[in-house]
């Protein structure tokens, strides 16, 4: 029986990923897929995109988290949430962030940098990293993942790939977006 140093997974996130990867198996074969899966992702990354913010246009609860003005950008604000269209500054400004999260799933390297980006995830939509203002509850960020998640699979079973291939990059994703899950729910947890 390995020993796991619980009080550790909490303050050491490079502890807790290993941690993860371990119980969960996501290994280099599930990376591989993931990296494979980039060339047939790529050009419906557009279309993921939208159909998120077009989710989370539908519900105040989510949409209003837009209000406030994002870290880094520096554009025009809206007055009230419902001059907050699809077409803003700030939501395309927000689009591109989550095109280039997705890109990030698909091409980067798993090493140190890129654990770091993937905990900053969950801080940013915290009070401690980013716009003060911007609180997001942890429901909506559930909310969001597992719609993310539903549309990633969809997509990918969409693709025609081969049986094996498909069922390996499923996995493979299944098991990142619940170590990403993971990596943004500590941030709501009091330490």
């Amino acid at each position: 029986m390995q020993h796991i140093d619980e009080s550790r997974l909490e303050a050491d996130v490079a502890y807790r990923f290993q941690y993860l990867q371990e119980f969960t198996g996501f290994g280099p074969d599930d990376i591989a897929a993931i990296h494979a899966a980039a060339p047939a992702l790529a050009p419906i990354v557009p279309a993921l995109v939208d159909a998120v913010y077009e989710k989370l246009h539908q519900y105040d609860a989510t949409w209003r988290h837009f209000m406030p003005r994002q870290h880094g950008y520096d554009g025009p604000m809206p007055d009230n949430l419902e001059d907050l269209g699809m077409d803003h500054e700030q939501i395309t400004f927000r689009k591109l962030h989550l095109s280039r999260y997705l890109e990030a799933l698909v091409t980067r390297t798993y090493d140190a940098k890129m654990l770091l980006y993937l905990d900053m995830v969950g801080k940013i939509h915290t009070p401690d990293a980013g716009n003060k203002g911007i609180v997001v509850p942890l429901v909506q960020m559930n909310a969001l993942m597992t719609f993310v998640t539903d549309a990633l699979i969809a997509t990918i079973c969409g693709l025609g790939l081969p049986r094996e291939t498909e069922l390996a990059t499923l996995r493979a994703f299944n098991k990142l977006l619940w170590i990403q899950m993971d990596l943004i729910s500590r941030h709501y947890v009091p330490s």
